[in-house]
């Protein structure tokens, strides 16, 4: 089948440029970039930011016989997202995300429309219902989280796989007031299984090549299982919330799931109403954008400190100073992050390198318009490179280095758009932030980040694993607590 696909995208190119070659176009189209290959690049956010070396922070290229416009420079990105914002508001509509779209009511997933517009609105504010509470909840989670880690005695530990099962229990409590272990590890397990179904390329071929899904695909199948099963998940609790007379307060919402069911029974029912099938897929939307990023986010934070150990003892230095160290010392809070700019800066400075989710979700233009002085036709795939615009030498003086120090005085620095931007930005930043400095300054007041083995110069590699998010290699590091008088010891090494 691989060698027919091949075959079949020659052939396409080919007629796209005999087509190119009859035709005189009346328009100024972004440079087009030859070949037909390029979205199955193994660093595809790093090769995409190559091709910009030559051809311009945004060109174009085929996918098949669809045009893909690429999105290098944050210029560009926030001309398209912010400023024309409705015209570059659709999703396209290919068949891995029509089928991971359930009935077209995921908010992420979603197309631009009325109703879709009315579904955010309804998830952001139930989400703000909560984080009004949640601070104090996850002050003791994460005390709890650093008290697990205590009594392994600075054995290494594999955090990225601690960190994962921790965002997943946050989530899970917010979501359904429940966090036990058995429904964390299964909610877990199918975020791992379902991302990686996602970014397999007999999944991602069907972008551009949809009529694959009738050949025998293992990859397609595997994707099915773990959609069908992420919907048995929430179902499972949808029904618990719908009927929970006897423990339900009148006038009072346990989590997300009861505001948002409080909610539409408010609205009504009837045609173009919001319905369960909203509700449902806001859920699935915390738990894939919400858990495995935020858990890489910091574990790239200790990745990078482990490698740069004069940063850790600055961070060490402020929070002490603040503080006071280890449990002793006051517990870190959020309202207050304004009086440690370095773990600001440091965090900043993390997401700049590793943004989450790479290149954002490709945006479809809802009409034809202008990027940038180039035309931009409409149903044109746009991907926004976010790790390519934060990589932009001409923005970053020395991009690829960790630098906390150029966030430290905002108003002088370019500032970084991790989250994406505009209407269909991350809907759950705030959440994000709140639990990546909690966490991060926690760990960092109580322990010292140390390599796996005792002086050992083995540090974790810091070359991303790019897909769906930017994964990070596995790597075990041992947390050694601070009140013990550890100190930073090893030595850093460059990027």
């Amino acid at each position: 089948m691989l060698v027919f696909v091949v075959i079949l995208l020659v052939l396409l190119a080919a007629l796209g440029r005999l087509w190119m070659q009859l035709t005189v176009s009346p328009h100024h189209f972004p440079p087009l970039v030859p070949g037909f290959l390029h979205l199955i690049q193994a660093d595809l956010p790093s090769h995409l930011l190559s091709l910009a070396q030559k051809y311009g922070p945004l060109y174009r290229f085929h996918l098949g016989l669809q045009d893909v416009v690429v999105l290098n420079s944050k210029k560009a990105i926030e001309e398209a997202l912010i400023k024309k914002w409705m015209n570059f508001s659709g999703r396209p509509q290919t068949f891995p995300i029509q089928l991971a779209n359930k009935s077209g009511k995921d908010l992420s997933l979603g197309d631009y429309t009325p109703l879709w517009k009315a579904h955010r609105k309804l998830a952001r504010s139930a989400l703000l219902n909560v984080q009004n509470s949640m601070e104090s909840l996850m002050q003791q989670m994460v005390q709890d989280l650093c008290k697990r880690f205590l009594a392994c005695s600075g054995s290494p530990v594999n955090i990225s796989e601690e960190l994962l099962m921790f965002t997943c229990s946050i989530i899970c409590f917010l979501s359904f007031g429940e966090k036990s272990e058995s429904l964390v590890q299964e909610i877990k397990t199918n975020v791992e299984e379902l991302l990686l179904a996602w970014d397999s390329w007999q999944v991602q071929i069907l972008d551009f090549l949809p009529f694959l899904r009738f050949f025998p695909n293992p990859g397609l199948r595997r994707l099915k299982q773990m959609v069908e099963k992420r919907d048995r998940i929430v179902q499972k609790q949808l029904r618990r919330h719908k009927f929970p007379q006897e423990t339900m307060v009148e006038g009072q919402t346990r989590d997300l799931t009861d505001y948002m069911l409080q909610k539409l029974r408010e609205q009504g029912e009837g045609p173009g109403q919001l319905s369960e099938g909203h509700v449902h897929m806001t859920l699935v939307d915390l738990f894939i954008g919400g858990t495995e990023t935020t858990a890489a986010t910091i574990t790239w934070a200790v990745a990078f400190l482990l490698h740069h150990p004069e940063i850790q003892r600055r961070l060490h230095e402020e929070l002490d100073q603040e503080l006071g160290p280890g449990f002793s010392g006051s517990p870190p809070n959020y309202g207050d992050r304004a009086r440690f700019p370095l773990l600001n800066a440091t965090i900043a400075e993390v997401l700049r390198l590793r943004p989450a989710a790479p290149l954002a979700i490709p945006h479809c233009t809802k009409q034809s318009s202008t990027l940038c002085g180039f035309d931009i036709p409409k149903n044109a795939i746009v991907i926004p490179n976010i790790y390519g615009a934060h990589h932009d030498d001409s923005v970053w003086a020395q991009p690829y280095d960790f630098r906390p120090d150029r966030f430290l005085e905002p108003e002088l620095s370019p500032q970084g758009i991790p989250f994406s931007c505009g209407a269909r930005m991350c809907l759950g930043e705030s959440l994000a932030r709140l639990e990546v400095f909690l966490i991060l300054a926690h760990l960092l007041q109580v322990f010292t980040f140390l390599p796996e083995v005792e002086g050992s110069h083995n540090l974790p590699s810091l070359k991303p694993i790019f897909g769906v998010n930017t994964k990070i290699p596995d790597f075990k590091v041992r947390l050694l607590p601070r009140e013990a008088g550890a100190g930073v010891t090893t030595s850093g090494s460059p990027l």
